[in-house]
């Protein structure tokens, strides 16, 4: 889901100023937003932030929890060295083959391990191989009443000085809303007031698209 809290005019200024998006990136997200589930694409200046976050903090692997149509996983893979690795978590082979389609057109498709199984399966197999404190970055963006889930198995995996990144942590402004009590939203306010007190991680929430909290790991 990506709700812009940034007025319209303003975010058309600062695309238009800052923004570069390769054409593979460009093709993916007109393509995706053809979908029913268009939603849960993230915006272009969310992938720009990704590459930027690659390229300054000289990430080599990367785990993705939650792949969708393969937006993310384009735009981190062309950002990483050609020894660089993401592990890609989902359950969807439907959203994911567009996802291949993209990797292979990018050039990428070295660079991505998929494992399609429930994300916490996949992410207990990596820490039982050895795997603990063997990533450089993180991304979370998939069912939110297991972010906490994810969150502490991310943490295992990500080194000392390693970046996580988890998208919709504003969900659409209903965080904030005391009338707003669905499972979702609750489940996304615990999980923001345990990343807040949690002294692993200095993090933070950035109002980019529909929130993002950014965290680097102790």
């Amino acid at each position: 889901m990506a709700i812009d809290f940034v007025p319209p005019h303003l975010g058309e200024y600062i695309e238009n100023v800052s923004l570069r998006e390769p054409d593979v990136l460009a093709r993916l997200r007109e393509e995706t937003s053809k979908l029913p589930d268009s939603r849960m694409q993230i915006s272009p200046d969310q992938g720009l932030f990704f590459r930027f976050l690659i390229h300054a903090t000289a990430a080599r692997r990367c785990l993705e929890v939650g792949v969708f149509t393969g937006y993310s996983s384009t735009a981190v893979a062309l950002a990483l060295p050609d020894d660089g690795r993401i592990t890609a978590c989902d359950v969807s082979v439907e959203w994911t083959s567009i996802a291949r389609r993209y990797w292979r057109e990018a050039g990428v498709d070295h660079k991505i391990d998929l494992h399609l199984a429930p994300a916490v399966e996949t992410l207990d197999s990596l820490i039982d191989e050895g795997l603990a404190g063997s990533y450089d970055f993180a991304f979370i963006d998939a069912d939110k009443p297991n972010y906490s889930n994810y969150w502490e198995r991310a943490l295992t995996l990500v080194r000392s000085g390693g970046v996580i990144l988890v998208d919709n942590v504003l969900w659409s402004g209903r965080v904030a809303d005391i009338t707003v009590s669905d499972a979702e939203t609750e489940s996304i306010r615990g999980f923001n007031r345990m990343v807040a007190a949690d002294n692993r991680v200095e993090a933070m929430v950035l109002p980019l698209r529909d929130g993002v909290t950014l965290a680097w790991k102790r």
